[in-house]
């Protein structure tokens, strides 16, 4: 089969790598972001999806904005291939341009489809406390993942998941889905199913505003919000602001969905969990080798990684000893 590649960050690039190891496709371009500016010292750097594609010799185009590119469209049309792939590309294809492979366009959507459609569906559903995510493969139409879909996977989410976690998981996932789906279609094996609209749940881009810890919510709530939006949730300490990138929550009801390495941590926990009353956003107690415990609108929450202002991640241990930390602090 003969396949353009469109994609851009990272999540993108096992699906990338997988057809052009596999010697049923022919990877015959690969379409990407411009470069940008990128990383601590802000030079310009190609996208990962860019690395691979140079790695592998593989033509790379990468229109500013390919809807208003028609070179970039007749350069589409006369590589005549079966179909486009699309993984987290960053641009919306007109319907110009879904309509020139023999196939059509397909794309591994980061959730089971209709549930989070949009642009952060990998976020979203780690906030929303999800108990399990996936990848879903369909043939694109002109709406927000809106298309027929064409196969499945699905895969637990862990209590301590982060995004970062969970996107690496789904990339490989996504990556195998893909190839399968790729060869059902060309052997006419899949039968496209169409979404159920009125299911749909969305995903949408990622505002400042949700970074923002409210201690009034409940240990889960906060802990899915720090995990579904890693690693910039933010709080405020002694008047400057603290990122928060990973916690556990303390509740009885999460106990049993702790890794064997945290089996340390009941034992030492039991004592806070003994003592309401503290407001929400007050550290009621400082857990040797683990960290702050802070007080919510419901249960308690261990803040096990920490950003201070200008400073490195560490460990919310080290945070508690460098920063002489006092129990009755509290975080606004």
């Amino acid at each position: 089969m003969r396949i353009v590649f469109f994609g851009t960050p990272q999540f993108a690039v096992p699906s990338l790598e997988r057809l052009l190891q596999q010697p049923d496709f022919e990877v015959a371009a690969v379409v990407t972001q411009p470069d940008r500016r990128r990383g601590r010292g802000n030079q310009v750097m190609p996208s990962p999806v860019k690395q691979v594609a140079i790695a592998a010799s593989c033509p790379v185009l990468q229109p500013t904005r390919i809807k208003r590119s028609p070179e970039v469209i007749e350069q589409l049309q006369a590589i005549a291939a079966d179909a486009f792939v699309v993984i987290a590309y960053g641009q919306i294809l007109s319907p110009a341009i879904l309509e020139i492979p023999r196939l059509g366009c397909i794309n591994a959507h980061g959730s089971l489809l209709p549930a989070y459609r949009g642009a952060a569906p990998i976020q979203w559903s780690l906030y929303h406390g999800k108990p399990e995510t996936g990848v879903t493969t369909m043939l694109m139409d002109a709406g927000m993942d809106t298309g027929p879909m064409l196969l499945k996977a699905a895969v637990p989410i862990k209590l301590l998941d982060n995004a970062l976690d969970l996107a690496k998981i789904l990339s490989v996932l996504s990556a195998n889905l893909l190839a399968e789906t790729l060869l059902q279609l060309d052997r006419s094996a899949l039968i496209p199913k169409p979404q159920v609209d009125e299911q749909a749940t969305y995903a949408p881009l990622i505002q400042k505003a949700d970074y923002v810890l409210d201690w009034t919510k409940s240990a889960i709530a906060l802990h899915n919000q720090v995990r579904g939006f890693y690693p910039n949730c933010v709080t405020e300490f002694r008047a400057e602001a603290l990122k928060v990138s990973a916690t556990v929550p303390l509740g009885l009801a999460e106990q049993s969905r702790w890794p064997a390495s945290l089996a340390g941590l009941a034992a030492a926990s039991q004592t806070l969990l003994k003592q309401p009353g503290a407001k929400p956003g007050e550290v009621v107690g400082i857990l040797k080798a683990y960290g702050p415990v802070v007080a919510t609108g419901d249960e308690l929450l261990l803040l096990s990684e920490v950003k201070p202002s200008g400073k490195r991640s560490q460990s919310g241990w080290d945070f508690a000893n460098g920063s002489r930390l006092q129990i009755g602090e509290t975080l606004v």
